[in-house]
């Protein structure tokens, strides 16, 4: 059995000043993360061909980071139970700090591989401990507004990665190694700033680390996204890989469930589940994942080929839809502030999300920007309603010393769904722009490869295409993306469901760290000393 200290150190409430100070280390720290994994997008091509590495490569370029972020999600939030939240948020901090310099000095693809790895390890950490800490030192019902900075940090760091990596690699004085350099003074000023202003208890437990548990979800995890990863591109979706991929995965979960059954602390507590408000936040955290990162991770690639337009103007392009992020995610969360109800926003957030992915699917080449400006700000105002709002239902459901367990379930079983429906949509997208390219040449006696002009699956140069065949090109990206959307809405569709059968129950006025002293029987004082136990609210 597992035992508990009270927490030694810090009172357990914070005031509004305090709090914006320690928001704004985790603030720092998420921007960087969420830049880690946008900043490169842009610059791959010109790393690979510096690096003299294969297609093969770049894919696992983009693939580790991902895989290693997902696949350690669980793994923080456990961690952020047991020991104390500041140093493991710094830690991740610090692997983050080394995994960009690895990557920022590497001079083969095996050390820039590597580095992406820590990196991952490091996001992954930032993912899940930043939401952990936040509801940690803020009450639910006052977390709504303070969530709705983070969708702010959010959609920032996803608007200026693929932007600022573009810039750095344009500028013949900086290069693409910068796009790994760049996030290094933000983690350290992250650190920093939380050194001085985020003041947690720590509650010492007696307890061992379930390193099996651990092993086989991350082993498990890792081989199903690297299924769903590589599918449809480095092997067929029917192949023996795929088998092996999959029966390994499946056997090393369920290996972990049985040893997670069993062990006194394990790694995701499967009690979790029998919360019903967790397994449906759960369950449209994966729905969202995939109809969200899906369907919208191609959208740059529809600006760029199928309507002609430049990396930096397709970057700019996808302003609506984070505008409307931040401005719902913002406006919800101050009223849910304000009045405690929060079910109508995660309704109304999947209503929304539904129909603007529905009218995204009616999009072609010839979509004008205002109407495309339109159905992505709905788009961006359904998402910004819907997804963070997820995370305080569950939070504010579940005791303070389950409050790491159930945030990092939740960005766990999210950024899956975001790697399935990016890598099976993904596909669906190549086949159908094949599909579409040999239809229309085949018509005029020519190939899809020599009319395109690149191999079976390339992306082709617009610049180097006769125009007869750049608009077979662009038509065929058009419908092969509108496509994309019409699969990703049954999706939103199915999160809307989940969420209609979530209770709304009252948004606790306590923070965890308070929480967490009442659940102990005892309340800290200013001086980390016991008190007499507060009554629950």
């Amino acid at each position: 059995m597992s035992t508990a200290e009270a927490p030694d150190q810090a009172p357990t409430s914070m005031s509004n000043k305090q709090i914006l100070q320690a928001m704004s280390g985790l603030m720092a720290g998420m921007f960087v993360a969420i830049l880690a994994g946008t900043v490169v997008a842009n610059a791959l091509p010109r790393i690979i061909a510096d690096l003299g590495a294969s297609q093969s490569s770049y894919t696992w370029v983009v693939t580790s980071e991902l895989l290693a972020m997902t696949a350690t999600v669980p793994l923080w939030g456990k961690l952020s139970d047991l020991y104390n939240k500041k140093l493991l948020l710094q830690l991740s901090l610090a692997m983050f700090i080394v995994g960009s310099l690895l990557a920022g000095f590497s001079q083969g693809v095996g050390l820039l591989i590597f580095s992406r790895v820590v990196q991952g390890i490091g996001a992954g950490g930032l993912t899940a401990l930043a939401q952990v800490v936040m509801a940690a030192v803020i009450p639910p019902r006052r977390l709504g507004k303070y969530a709705g900075i983070f969708g702010a940090v959010f959609a920032v760091g996803t608007v200026a990665g693929p932007l600022v990596g573009g810039v750095l690699v344009d500028t013949s004085w900086l290069g693409w190694r910068w796009c790994f350099f760049i996030g290094v003074p933000f983690a350290l000023l992250a650190i920093l700033i939380l050194q001085r202003t985020l003041r947690l208890p720590t509650v010492r437990r007696d307890v061992k680390i379930d390193f099996l548990g651990a092993f086989l979800i991350v082993a498990g995890v890792c081989a199903l996204l690297i299924w769903t990863s590589l599918a449809g591109q480095q092997f067929d979706w029917a192949s023996w890989q795929t088998a092996a991929l999959t029966s390994t995965g499946v056997i090393l979960l369920v290996a972990a469930v049985f040893v997670e059954s069993r062990v006194p602390e394990p790694i995701i507590p499967l009690a979790i589940f029998r919360n019903r408000t967790v397994t449906l936040t759960t369950v449209a955290s994966l729905l969202v994942g995939v109809a969200m990162f899906g369907g919208t991770v191609f959208l740059s690639q529809y600006f760029q080929i199928a309507l002609g337009k430049s990396p930096t103007v397709a970057g700019m392009m996808s302003l609506p839809m984070i505008l409307g992020l931040l401005v719902s995610s913002t406006v919800a969360g101050q009223f849910i502030s304000r009045t405690g109800k929060w079910k109508a926003y995660l309704v109304s957030g999947a209503v929304i999300m539904t129909a603007g992915l529905g009218l995204l699917a009616t999009i072609d080449a010839n979509t004008g920007f205002g109407l495309l400006s339109l159905y992505m700000a709905v788009l961006g105002i359904g998402v910004g309603m819907l997804m963070q709002n997820l995370v305080l239902a569950a939070q504010n459901d579940v005791p303070a010393t389950e409050l790491g367990a159930a945030t990092s379930v939740l960005s766990f079983f999210r950024s899956m769904g975001g790697t399935i429906g990016t890598s099976v949509l993904g596909a669906v997208l190549a086949n159908r722009v094949a599909s579409e390219i040999s239809k229309s040449v085949g018509a005029a006696g020519g190939t899809a490869a020599e009319g395109a002009g690149g191999g079976e699956g390339a992306v082709p140069d617009m610049t180097k295409l006769p125009a007869p065949m750049r608009e077979i090109v662009e038509n065929a990206y058009g419908l092969a993306t509108a496509d994309l959307f019409l699969l990703a809405a049954p999706f939103a569709a199915l999160a809307l469901v989940a969420v209609i059968f979530i209770k709304e129950k009252p948004l606790k006025t306590t923070s965890g760290m308070e929480r967490l002293a009442q659940e102990n029987g005892a309340q800290p004082d200013g001086d980390g000393k016991k008190t007499e136990p507060m009554p629950a609210s």
